[in-house]
This record gives structure tokens, sequence and C-alpha cells, in this order.
């Protein structure tokens, strides 16, 4: 009760997605720095947003628009766990071109540029891409319990779970924080991560920022459901192979679910095992 005092916490839809003080500060502390070198810009954020609808981007939106997640893995900074982060997309014409990821108690700086790589502290990050040796067997698999807590969402969730260590896999990792998550599959350290299997499903400011980083390490990226806005915009065929993107077509970071691997023979087996198709 002491700590929640002290970081001022406060429930949004239940007591598991609770933001703090520090949330509020941090993202008005962020807008105010956009605001006063791009006056013009729109801004999209976590906590301003709360529980409400996110606002869409339009692809024609000559606006451009930053979205923020001022501490991503909440759960763990209350708790005192070092992986949080804060979150900065920013996003031209309705695509996220740039992405900055800070995790001030790792001291990692994550960026992405489209077109331009992704780094972190300065270093170019590339993902794993040699498909004939990383596959579901030997990977790191990543995903997040989120706040699904009904009775068929939390069966959703486990027998994933399930599937994945009977066909088998290296290991399995639930870190809280879903941008990080991302970042390293980006540089590595996971090899796929995916969410949306029931009410978890992330939030743009939980891609926008990562999927630049993710993209432009190499990484392959989906929604793992297909539930795109945009018509004609489906990831994968009818076999379940993963579909190419172009700059017209990339990640909706509005997908109420995502999985993001190292190359694509990881995404297309991982997906295969977790929606048991």
């Amino acid at each position: 009760a002491g700590a929640e005092a002290r970081l001022g916490i406060r429930n949004k839809k239940n007591e598991t997605d609770f933001a703090t003080a520090i949330d509020i500060q941090n993202e008005q502390t962020i807008i105010a720095g956009i605001r006063e070198t791009f006056p013009d810009h729109q801004i999209i954020g976590e906590e301003s947003t709360g529980t409400g609808e996110v606002d869409a981007l339009s692809q024609d939106s000559s606006t451009p628009t930053w979205i923020i997640d001022p501490i991503d893995g909440t759960t763990n900074f209350a708790s005192g766990c070092p992986l949080t982060c804060v979150s900065i997309g920013f996003c031209v014409g309705g695509r996220p071109v740039l992405g900055v990821v800070f995790s001030p108690q790792t001291n990692e700086l994550y960026i992405g540029v489209d077109g331009r790589g992704a780094y972190r502290n300065g270093e170019r990050i590339v993902s794993t891409h040699d498909e004939t040796k990383k596959t579901l067997a030997n990977s790191v698999v990543c995903f997040e319990y989120g706040y699904a807590r009904s009775e068929q969402g939390i069966d959703d969730m486990i027998n994933a779970v399930r599937r994945i260590l009977k066909h088998g896999c290296r290991s399995l990792r639930t870190y809280g924080s879903g941008v990080l998550d991302l970042c390293y599959v980006a540089s590595g350290r996971l090899d796929v991560v995916y969410t949306g299997i029931a009410e978890e499903g992330w939030k743009p400011w939980d891609y926008c920022a990562a999927m630049v980083i993710c993209e432009e390490s190499g990484c392959t990226m989906r929604s793992l459901k297909q539930q795109q806005q945009h018509e004609g915009n489906d990831d994968f065929d009818k076999e379940g192979h993963v579909l190419p993107n172009d700059n017209s077509k990339t990640f909706d970071i509005y997908s109420k679910s995502m999985i993001c691997g190292v190359n694509k023979k990881v995404v297309e087996e991982c997906r295969r095992i977790v929606l048991d198709l």
C-alpha cells in the first residue's frame, strides 16, 4: 500500500490495468517537448487516450503523428523490475517511419529509421536471417498474458503455450514489456513473440516505435489473425505462408493481434502451432 501511494497508482479498467503518476508525468513531458518543436503535429499518448478509442491514422493524412507510451511495462516499473521502457514512434502518411525506445534501467537506446536501419546504443542490429538453421524447435519464444481473465481467454492462452511446448522450442519467456519484447527480437535476444490469442492484444503505442526497429533489423512482423484495417492487406496466403510486404502494405499498428520473428519460417511455424492450424 505504501508503494502504491508513493507511485500514485490508479486503475484504468481493473486492477491489472493501471497507471502511475510517473506514467502521466512522462507523457506530459514528452508532449511538451514535441509541441515546442512541432506545434502542428498530432500526438497520441497512452495515458491521454486512456481506455477510450484510439484516434485512427489516415494513410492520406498530411499531418505527421507521434505515438507515445510513456512507460511500457508499468507493472514491472511499479514492482521494481528493471524491464521497462519509454517508447516514441513517429508516423508520416499513416505509416510509422521512426521509432525510439529507451530502457533506463539497462541503459539501452533502440532507434529505427525507415530505410536507414536499426540500432542499439549506436551499434547496428540485425535479426537472424538463416532460415535453414532457425526454426521453432530451437527458438526462444515470448508471449505476454496481458489482461485476459475470462475462462475462455485463459484456456486459449494456456492451450497455445501447451501446443508450443508439445511441438518443442528452446525456451519460453514473458518479460512484461511488449515494446522490449519486440526490441529483443530485433536484436536477437528472442526469436519470436506473439500476442492476440485472447483479449491480451496490444495497442498502437506498443507497436509503433518497435515496429520500425524490428522491420529495419530484418524481422518479419505480421498480424497473427489477419485482423487488418484495410481490405486486401492480408499477411498470409491460404497455406499460411507469409505474403511479401512493400511500402504501401506494412503491419497494421491497430491490429488486435501480432506475431514477429527473426525470419519468415519461424513466424509461419509458430503461427501454425499457436493457432492450431
